[in-house]
């Protein structure tokens, strides 16, 4: 066959000396290296804190050999594979840097054993890979994920060129984007694991045909019950592709063990301290958005949690996996289980991952609890007190054991922008005095294959697995000797072969009676995968002593009816493991009318006094769920019922109001202004008997968030005092814009310009400030009627023009500019609003409008090296930040959170974020342009897109607007960030950077 680009062969080898470096220099000597000094290769692993002092670090690899790795494989020889990203975000961000040839797949390797890779070549280059993120190497494959596509390479006579390039996967979302498609990883079972972010929104095969669950549903993100980032598994060749959890945000990497159980992290950080490690259980919802309705997190809800990490995953919410662990801050990125034995014995077995945001590689060591896991957090490397341009983007175990580390290097992580072209570092974690050698592996004697089969190497596993498999009834015994002797993740491997030959089933049935529950595990998961169906071998298995080997039971049972196993495993349901609880909901998925009520019968009459069966209906979803869910509430009065209200959520709507109408003639008094926030109502066909009684209700309210609720869902005209004195408190600023917009929709614009006109000037500016924060034509038409009116005092028509600002208020300021109506007087103001507009085109007509005068260029050299003034970057902040961005507990929750920024942008990073917003958009906040079938035009973040509804957030506001999707036309992503460009001065850039860097956990 003709070479696949063959002319790379031409291109030789890129050579490159270095030499081998550790770790020397004092915190004091290090603080004197001049920045470039600091950036340099030279000092690269200066800039590095090893956490435990018998590790040592070196550099294998650096620029200019290679650039901004965004992922790594290492195959069986111990060479380093990347995917480099120079042409990052080319598709998002048209005025990034490109590589006219595109972006590379790198081999480096070290040829003379000294530790320092000496020789790079080129694997592949083109437009087509621009900003991978995955590539895998196994065998003569390299499986390269490039969103929209799974690229796989093959090479099958090994001289480092493929033949040829073929599509394994298409259809992908999230071109270029970083919440695409993600990395392949080898699982002990012969499987290949993968997933992508929640950009990803469906996977198709190569003809075009989408991935089909069991039940015939196509895998996307429009198909109940899939939602956001999943995770995959199929064979090599592509067939039997499953989906296996979803609802994720951007889960980076998925990793596996030696019993096939998957590991995770989830980023939802953007400033909000919730980004997560996940153990993912099979079939399990992750709660990025609700279940039902597709809502972020911020969407008000019944027994919403109390932090945010918590509110971010839906915690509360019956049918969601809990999480393992919370690293708050961080931007996670590559996660692996590291099964050598090379590193010390606290890292052997365990999960080690990279995280770019906070500069750290960490390991999370876990301990069995219940059905589910404890875990906790070891540092092994840590860039935050050194260099914080130290991003990991990814960790890989060589052959030999030691630890690799792919550093993207730049000053900034996440968005659409990077801040360095042309850094970038691999670097090697081992021993003390550990050398990194590599034997060349041999793959034709058993005994070497059975050596190689517990070799801590993805590449080297996945060899000597399919060599075994294809030596078949010849590694019998020796398979079988290592599975006798080994220690318990190599008795696993061992197992997983044996599952392959002919008689496979046995050895599953052989395992399910072993000593060792991780073993057991292992068997009910090849039970599955080799599709072994036998109600008595479950039914024994559902009588284990291990929690752990009990869950796996019940994935068994997805999809298949059998309720004598469930009802087995629900009888030894423990109150508090919430892992086992959501185990039984997986299983039970589709068979609930079959299996509720034959719990309940064996439970008996008084099954409302045992908390197992409350837990167990809470998480049900039975047609008689909401019923009983009903009896729970009612029996327990005064006692905290906001968790079955809440579960009342996900059953039928129909279901749900008629629990609720009857609660309300039962329920006790406090629970009625919870009912009337959960009661489906319909404004336009209003049941009176709700209607009443939320007028009844709303003057009595105490919290003031409820109170605006209720009078917003049910036009309660009644309340005009205490709306008024909402709008006007100062305690918060978003329950007074709130309120101002519902005062707006009950009483009119004429009631507030009488207001504004009020004989008491010192009351009118305030209601001009209060009333005029409404964003809408209407309301720009009132101000302009005040700041027009020369006839005025100099303070009211001020107040009125500093109150005209807004997405949808600046374009008729705008208007009025062009037409040289406004007063000279009030002018400036007028210019500062509009050339700081959220609206990219009108910003960039002002600017055009207001000649040079107004253009702002900024020297970003002497900006690093000066020093600025907290005290006047926090006036800025308050000033500019907080209308759309929260520090701590002020501001407005509709950009991503400030609190913790100082952690995650080095100094450069936060320049750049301010001066050009438009290249550093954070993932979730992109600008959507929307347009509706009646004409209506308006920019704002998408939360998420449901079957029926667009939910959106409208700039400066942390509320959520729901529109009918039916009445949508188009939804398209901007260039342009939501973000202004704030005419701010060099030296005020300098002072607000100074207090941003203060914002750190």
């Amino acid at each position: 066959m003709i070479k696949y680009f063959a002319w790379f062969s031409v291109l030789g080898f890129l050579f490159i000396s270095c030499e081998k470096k550790t770790a020397e220099l004092t915190d004091e000597e290090y603080a004197k290296l001049s920045e470039e000094q600091k950036r340099s290769p030279k000092h690269a692993v200066d800039g590095i804190e090893v956490a435990d002092d018998r590790l040592e670090l070196t550099l294998f690899a650096s620029e200019p050999m290679m650039s901004n790795p965004t992922n790594m494989d290492i195959d069986d020889r111990g060479r380093v594979w990347i995917a480099e990203a120079y042409n990052y975000r080319t598709a998002l961000n048209p005025r990034n840097p490109t590589r006219a040839e595109g972006d590379r797949i790198l081999i480096m390797e070290d040829t003379d054993g000294d530790g320092v890779a000496d020789e790079s070549k080129v694997f592949y280059q083109g437009n087509d890979i621009n900003a991978a993120l995955g590539i895998a190497v196994f065998g003569d494959k390299v499986y390269v994920s490039v969103s929209p596509y799974v690229y796989v390479f093959t090479d099958a006579d090994g001289d480092d060129v493929p033949e040829k390039k073929e599509i394994l996967f298409e259809g992908v979302q999230g071109v270029q984007h970083d919440h695409g498609m993600h990395a392949f990883t080898f699982g002990p079972d012969g499987k290949l694991y993968f997933n992508y972010g929640n950009e990803g929104k469906g996977i198709h095969h190569a003809d075009g045909s989408p991935i089909i669950d069991p039940l015939g549903r196509p895998v996307n993100s429009q198909t109940q019950p899939y939602r956001e980032g999943m995770i995959f598994r199929m064979n090599p060749d592509g067939s039997d592709t499953e989906v296996l959890a979803w609802n994720f945000r951007n889960n980076f990497e998925v990793a596996t063990d030696s019993y096939g159980r998957m590991w995770q992290s989830d980023n939802d950080d953007d400033g909000n301290r919730s980004t997560r490690i996940n153990y993912v259980m099979d079939f399990g919802n992750y709660g990025f958005k609700d279940e039902m309705t597709g809502q972020d997190w911020r969407a008000r809800r019944i027994n919403m949690e109390d932090s945010v990490f918590q509110q971010h995953w839906h915690l509360n919410d019956p049918g969601v996996v809990p999480n393992l662990l919370q690293t708050y801050a961080g931007s996670p990125t590559g996660i692996l289980i590291y099964e050598g034995d090379l590193l010390p014995e606290e890292y052997q077995g365990q999960m080690i991952h990279s995280d770019a945001g906070p500069n750290i590689v960490r390991a999370y060591p876990t301990s069995p609890n219940g059905a589910g896991f404890d875990a906790e957090i070891i540092n092994i490397l840590d860039g935050n007190s050194r260099d914080n341009w130290f991003r990991p983007s990814d960790v890989t175990v060589a052959p030999d054991g030691s630890l690799f580390v792919s550093d993207w290097y730049d000053p900034g992580v996440g968005g659409h922008a990077m801040g360095d072209l042309d850094k970038g570092r691999i670097y090697r974690v081992a021993p003390k005095g550990t050398g990194y050698q590599v034997a060349k592996p041999d793959y034709t004697s058993i005994s070497s294959l059975i050596k190689l089969l517990q070799n801590p190497n993805r590449a080297t596993h996945f060899k000597a697995f399919m060599a075994l498999v294809d030596k078949g009834a010849e590694a019998k015994d020796a398979l079988e000797k290592l599975y006798t002797e080994a220690e318990s993740r190599m008795r696993a491997r061992a197992f997983w072969v044996l599952t392959k030959l002919p008689n496979g089933n046995d050895y599953v049935k052989t395992a399910a009676s072993d000593s060792d529950e991780n073993i057991r595990v292992a068997a009910l998961r090849a039970y599955r995968i080799n599709k072994m169906d036998d109600s008595e071998f479950l039914m024994n298995m559902a009588a284990d002593e291990s929690a752990a080997v009990r869950r796996e039971v019940a994935f068994a049972l997805r999809y298949h009816s059998n309720h004598e196993v469930w009802l087995k495993l629900a009888a030894a349901y423990e109150p508090g493991d919430r892992w086992y609880l959501e185990a039984l909901g997986i299983a039970a998925e589709g068979f609930w009318d079959e299996y509720l009520p034959k719990y309940l019968e064996t439970v008996g009459s008084r099954w409302m006094e045992s908390q197992a069966a409350k837990d167990i209906v809470w998480r049900s979803r039975a047609s008689n769920t909401a019923e009983l869910l009903g009896k729970i509430i009612l029996s327990q009065p005064g006692r905290n019922n906001e968790p079955f209200y809440r579960a009342l959520d996900f059953q039928s709507p129909d279901a749900k109001n008629k629990t609720l109408k009857a609660l309300l003639a039962n329920a006790p008094e406090e629970d009625q202004l919870i009912i009337l926030r959960q009661i489906n109502f319909d404004p336009n066909n209003p049941d009176n008997q709700i209607l009443s009684l939320a007028r009844k209700t709303a003057s009595s309210i105490p919290d003031d968030r409820d109170f605006l609720d209720i009078v917003s869902k049910y036009r309660i005209s009644e309340q005009k005092d205490r709306l008024e004195i909402l709008v006007y408190q100062n305690e918060s600023n978003q329950h007074s814009q709130m309120a101002a917009n519902i005062f707006a929709s009950l009483y009119g614009m004429p009631v507030i310009e009488a207001y504004f006109n009020a004989a008491d000037q010192e009351q009118a500016i305030l209601a001009i400030q209060k009333f005029g924060a409404i964003d809408n034509e209407q309301m720009a038409e009132a101000l302009s009627k005040i700041y027009l009116d020369q006839t005025k005092s100099t303070e009211i028509r001020t107040a009125a023009a500093e109150a005209a600002k807004g997405y949808n208020s600046e374009p008729f300021l705008w208007e009025l500019a062009k037409a040289n109506k406004i007063p000279a007087d009030v002018l400036p103001i007028a210019q500062k609003i509009l050339l700081s507009s959220w609206n990219g085109n009108i910003r960039a007509e002002a600017n055009d409008f207001f000649g040079d005068s107004a253009k702002q260029a900024y020297d970003l050299t002497k900006m690093l090296a000066a020093s600025g003034s907290v005290e006047n970057g926090k006036t800025l902040a308050d000033t500019y930040c907080l209308a759309c961005h929260q520090i701590a507990d002020q501001g407005i929750d509709f950009g991503p959170g400030l609190t913790e920024i100082g952690d995650k942008l080095s100094k450069e990073g936060l320049i750049n974020a301010i001066i050009n917003p438009s290249e550093g958009m954070g993932f979730g906040y992109e600008t959507q342009l929307v347009k509706l079938k009646d004409g209506t035009e308006f920019t704002c973040i998408v939360n998420s897109k449901t079957e029926n509804d667009l939910v959106v957030k409208l700039v400066g506001s942390s509320e959520q607007k729901i529109y009918k999707l039916a009445d949508v036309e188009s939804v398209t992503q901007q260039d342009e960030s939501l973000m202004p460009k704030f005419p701010l001065s060099e030296s005020e850039v300098v002072d607000l950077v100074s207090y941003l860097e203060t914002l750190r956990k």
